[in-house]
């Protein structure tokens, strides 16, 4: 089964960037989907951004449009998700996840009856004003 570790937050000022980056331990990490969430204090988890096994296809949350992108290294078992012009609002935990399907991804956070194969533990990223 695949394993998912994230790494890469910290804290950073507004304004700044980061790469917070997903390591897969498992074989058939290239072919699964991939994606982020993120969860602020005291509010519900969020979907922000999603790529499919290829790398062909992303989907973003309306709020991070333009500013973060996604993107993996399947040689690496790795995905990325570069922040930039960070904000206060970013701060949260960011988890990645893996599905095989690239729908349910993008669904999971809204959709009580979709589930993911795998979660991360998160990393925090904490953006100060």
């Amino acid at each position: 089964q695949v394993q998912l570790v994230e790494s890469g937050g910290g804290l950073v000022q507004a304004g700044g960037s980061l790469r917070l980056s997903c390591a897969s331990s498992g074989r058939t990490f290239s072919t699964y989907a991939m994606g982020w969430s993120r969860q602020a204090p005291g509010k519900e988890r969020e979907f922000v951004a999603a790529i499919s096994w290829s790398g062909g296809s992303t989907y973003y949350a309306d709020s991070v449009k333009g500013r973060f992108t996604i993107s993996r290294d399947n040689a690496k078992n790795t995905v990325y998700l570069q922040i930039n012009n960070l904000k206060p609002e970013d701060t949260a935990v960011y988890y990645c996840a893996a599905d095989p399907k690239l729908h349910s991804l993008v669904v999971v956070t809204t959709d009580k009856d979709v589930d993911v194969e795998v979660w991360g533990q998160g990393t925090q990223v904490t953006v100060s004003s």
